[in-house]
């Protein structure tokens, strides 16, 4: 699969989710996680057999490290989810609704806590049913995904916005959504989520990590579970 292909798929799944989220926090009231997490859940169907549709750094990072990325994918996937972003806002500001003010949001120790753990959430569901050979064959992995956000959403968006995702975390500032003074927040949290989640998942299931390190079919190493019927998107 070449990097062009990736890196457009990369493109438009992010932007959507982007979009999506300044587009629903601005016309869709206590619905825009629904919002959110539809968008994420459709995105991930359409573009996941191309390029794995992590649309977020963190995902990336967490899939990076967990050894289905390439390196020399790594970087140009985290730009282009950036830059994808940054478009998305700047289409929301052309149309007129972005906000006067940023949301209101708890302060900086609540919103460290509930992005870290969400993102761990998210990281943690995405490694388990797309990348994990004993998931592989599922016809479900985009609705996890999906669903995971909008959870999140609801659970603590009033207390840190619910992002998630650094490319969401950026595109908001740049359309006024979120407070520039809290980038900290978001980048520390949500990449800590992500590497957590990876090695949480090295942790669980050695026999995927022992597959990827000796570069051998995953039926090949002794004592891991035995795959469903489903297949499932490949990250690289």
């Amino acid at each position: 699969m070449s990097i062009g292909r990736k890196l457009g798929v990369e493109f438009i799944g992010t932007f959507f989710l982007v979009f999506t989220v300044g587009m629903a926090a601005a016309t869709a009231g206590r619905l825009a996680p629904l919002a959110i997490g539809a968008v994420l859940m459709v995105m991930v169907f359409a573009g996941g057999h191309v390029s794995g549709g992590h649309y977020n750094p963190a995902v990336s990072t967490a899939v990076f490290l967990r050894g289905k990325l390439a390196p020399s994918d790594y970087a140009p996937y985290m730009v282009t989810q950036v830059l994808a972003g940054v478009a998305a806002a700047v289409v929301v500001v052309i149309l007129g609704y972005d906000p006067a003010t940023p949301m209101a949001v708890a302060g900086a120790g609540k919103m460290l806590i509930v992005e870290f753990l969400f993102t761990f959430a998210l990281a943690y569901v995405v490694l388990n049913v797309a990348t994990a050979a004993a998931t592989e064959g599922n016809s479900f992995f985009g609705l996890a995904i999906g669903f995971t956000v909008a959870a999140g959403a609801f659970a603590v968006g009033s207390v840190s916005g619910g992002a998630f995702n650094p490319a969401v975390a950026i595109g908001a500032m740049v359309m006024g959504l979120f407070s520039w003074s809290h980038i900290w927040i978001y980048l520390l949290a949500n990449f800590a989520g992500g590497v957590a989640a990876a090695y949480a998942f090295r942790l669980t299931e050695p026999w995927e990590t022992l597959a990827v390190e000796r570069r051998v079919a995953p039926d090949a190493v002794r004592d891991r579970p035995q795959p469903g019927s489903f297949t499932t998107p490949r990250t690289q």
